[in-house]
């Protein structure tokens, strides 16, 4: 009881139980027994972190070990956060699974094809040149820019967009035909009718066994033809 009151007092999620080093962690407190201290603030902070950290890159070798016997891609997914600032999530991906490298804040540069190649161009010197097959990014006019530049530097790769992003644009294109675009705008319509509504939620809920509808949003167009089926 005193561990799941530990984890109500510091809004823990429940589901960390289910983390796999949640038993180990619990036996061992257990083999260690009464008066054991946890670690202090300053351990949690700097020393364990720093500990953590070098594990973590210990890690990583055997992935950077395969970059170089069967090659990569280098793969960036962009968002944008609630400040509106645009960041860039950088991967590497070879047989062994995908592995996160970095996120940066790219707003002064998404926009610029040269400054995007700069960047593209700087992480392909990071993990080797002679290591990388591909690099993967959503299909914006400065990525295509950029990918077109880097293939001129760098002949041996490729410049890859995203398929999920070059579908999403194929629908977004889909979604302005005037019959779709009706079918589309009646059926967001509609959604926001039902969720706006208590009774007739809690209805709808009822009839289909507790499923939701999924809110389908201006920005992602794949969502609002899913929301259709």
């Amino acid at each position: 009881m005193l561990i799941t009151r530990w984890m109500y007092e510091a809004a823990i999620p429940f589901n960390a139980v289910t983390y796999p080093s949640f038993q180990p962690m619990i036996e061992a407190i257990g083999q260690y027994g009464v008066g054991m201290k946890g670690p202090t603030f300053h351990e949690v902070r700097v020393t364990n972190l720093k500990k953590e950290l070098a594990l973590t890159k210990d890690l990583m070798k055997d992935h950077m070990m395969e970059w170089g016997k069967n090659g990569c891609s280098i793969m960036s997914d962009g968002w944008t956060d609630r400040k509106e600032r645009t960041l860039v999530n950088f991967l590497v991906n070879c047989s062994k699974r995908t592995m996160f490298m970095q996120s940066i804040d790219a707003s002064s540069m998404i926009k610029m094809g040269e400054k995007t190649f700069e960047l593209l161009d700087k992480w392909v010197e990071q993990v080797d040149e002679e290591n990388v097959i591909q690099v993967i990014t959503d299909n914006h006019s400065s990525y295509a820019m950029a990918g077109r530049l880097l293939e001129l530097k760098r002949p041996h790769l490729y410049w890859t967009p995203c398929v999920a992003h070059c579908l999403d644009l194929m629908l977004e294109d889909i979604g302005k035909l005037p019959n779709i675009k009706k079918t589309l705008e009646r059926a967001i319509s509609l959604n926001g009718y039902i969720y706006n509504r208590s009774g007739l939620l809690n209805m709808m809920r009822r009839f289909t066994g507790q499923r939701e509808l999924l809110r389908p949003a201006k920005t992602q167009f794949a969502t609002t033809f899913i929301t259709l089926s």
